[in-house]
């Protein structure tokens, strides 16, 4: 009896794309200004800041907001560690990619800290740098190079560093890195504007906009899923350009005749 041998599909390039990471950049943005401004100035990325926050907090003896910035940075670490093991147990899975399992894990998440109340501060602000940490760890390229989705430092360095690379060299591509690294903390900075602008309408709910914005990079994902898994899409696409092709071609010959 034979054995079947199971396809890995090609997920190579499914979350590489620019677009995808837009929608990541624009929710880890709003994360960002929702914590801060409204979860009691807790970062849910930048846990540098609350670091710092904690270590101010030790050194003034504010035994009571310890907690405060000292969960958050302990969830991160976890949401690391979380979205490692996803990958590890549904690497090779078929029906569905690891980072897909991320995202909806994610938005799952984000769905329920907005329907905590003020008053459940320290879970909430523990949950969302829990999720953010497992996005910052699946997703870490966009059209193969590093990016952070979640924080601005890595990405402006590495935008600068491209755009010296330009000066000295004045390939393209170095100069399409530096202006997409651009785009993306543009992205990141107009998900924290936005984000401070419909904390006063929406409130706690705020976060779900978040969701929503994880849930269309999801269903980007499974769009390109669909294309990698049917190649005759592909096929039929370059039949098309290659007939159109040549109906210019015998439209050129057709004008040459009169002329």
């Amino acid at each position: 009896m034979k054995k079947e041998h199971t396809k890995i599909r090609p997920h190579g390039q499914m979350s590489d794309s620019f677009a995808t990471a837009a929608f990541l950049s624009l929710s880890g943005g709003l994360q960002d200004s929702y914590t801060y401004l409204l979860r009691g100035r807790v970062f849910a990325n930048a846990q540098t800041g609350n670091l710092v926050l904690l270590s101010q907090c030790i050194i003034q003896r504010q035994w009571n907001r310890v907690l405060h910035y000292l969960i958050p940075i302990f969830f991160f670490a976890f949401g690391v560690a979380a979205a490692e093991l996803i990958r590890e147990r549904f690497q090779k899975t078929v029906k569905i990619h690891w980072r897909q399992l991320v995202l909806a894990d994610e938005i799952f998440l984000l769905f329920l800290v907005g329907c905590l109340p003020g008053k459940f501060n320290l879970l909430a602000n523990a949950m969302v740098s829990f999720s953010c940490a497992m996005q910052v760890q699946a997703f870490r390229k966009v059209n193969g190079y590093a990016f952070a989705s979640t924080m601005c430092i890595g990405n402006m360095r590495s935008g600068m560093e491209s755009l010296c690379a330009y000066r000295e060299t004045h390939h393209l591509s170095e100069l399409c890195k530096a202006v997409r690294y651009c785009g993306i903390i543009l992205l990141f900075a107009l998900g924290a504007g936005a984000g401070s602008c419909l904390l006063s309408v929406f409130g706690l709910h705020t976060i779900w906009i978040s969701c929503f914005l994880l849930l269309i990079s999801l269903c980007l994902m499974f769009m390109r899923d669909e294309v990698s898994d049917h190649p005759e899409i592909r096929q039929e696409e370059k039949a098309i350009i290659s007939d159109l092709k040549d109906i210019r071609n015998e439209i050129h010959d057709i004008e040459q005749q009169m002329k």
